[in-house]
């Protein structure tokens, strides 16, 4: 695999908001720390994501110590919202997981984020995410949780795919419509310097000292054809993936990962294909 690297780190704490690229960060069981502890959902409890909320790729969430929060998007006050206590769990559905989580305890919360979204919503916290929500079973060893991320701990891209992707979109895509930069895919590790897809087939992989096996590859959503700095949506790369990139009846971009062991990956360590 030559030289490959980590290039970049994402951390997400509030699922669909814009998260931060720290240069380092420590991972736990159910993915990086402080990723997608939080999330947003409506009157029912259903998760409330970008699909529904373009918006949402607009409204930043930056981690504060201890797991708190300090929200900012345009046209609003700053907010901190500290980790709620973990008496009260109230029942959430993330598509098809059933999960408990423990709602912010200011209801000035769930006031600033619905007043932003012109909607009802509350924002609700994964208070322990060694317990609240497994793996997919069809693609996780017992044991195996989950954050509030999609279905896996991690998701790892490639900015050589990401490359081969842009050329079929300059070759036969939607005009305008490309390059598309790596935010669209809103990974957590981005690998520098592999083999456009490369990452196909890549069962076990080790960041620095860090070791995940792959899980599956990653289908993509109308989220990846949304504008992370604009909110705007258009055909790509799902247009360019439907004709290039349909594996399993998805269309697939990046792969899943879940962690083997822990330990603190950091910008430039080495990746390494295992198996």
């Amino acid at each position: 695999m030559g030289n490959a690297q980590l290039q970049s780190i994402h951390v997400h704490p509030v699922k669909a908001f814009r998260g931060t690229a720290p240069r380092e960060a420590v991972v736990e069981p159910w993915g990086l720390a402080g990723d997608r502890r939080w999330m947003l959902i409506d009157d029912g409890g259903k998760v409330v994501t970008q699909r529904q909320q373009p918006r949402l790729a607009l409204a930043a969430a930056e981690l504060l110590p201890g797991g708190g929060l300090r929200l900012s998007a345009p046209g609003t006050d700053p907010l901190t919202v500290p980790v709620p206590k973990p008496a009260v769990t109230v029942p959430v559905e993330i598509f098809r997981d059933k999960v408990e989580a423990v709602p912010a305890e200011d209801a000035a919360v769930h006031a600033w984020c619905s007043a932003y979204l012109g909607a009802a919503v509350r924002l609700v916290h994964m208070d322990d995410p060694a317990t609240r929500r497994p793996v997919d079973p069809d693609y996780a060893r017992p044991g195996e949780t989950v954050s509030f991320a999609d279905g896996y701990p991690l998701l790892l891209t490639s900015t050589a795919s990401l490359d081969a992707l842009n050329s079929l979109i300059a070759e036969g895509g939607h005009a305008g419509e490309g390059p598309l930069p790596m935010n669209r895919f809103r990974p957590n590790v981005v690998v520098s310097g592999a083999v456009a897809w490369a990452e196909d087939d890549w069962s076990r992989v080790a960041i620095g000292d860090v070791t995940f096996r792959v899980a599956k590859m990653c289908g993509r959503c109308v989220v990846t054809a949304t504008d992370q700095l604009t909110a705007g949506r258009g055909k790509e790369p799902l247009y360019t993936l439907g004709r290039h990139r349909r594996i399993g009846g998805k269309l697939v971009f990046g792969q899943n990962l879940v962690p083997v062991t822990g330990g603190t990956i950091r910008v430039g360590d080495p990746v390494r294909v295992l198996a």
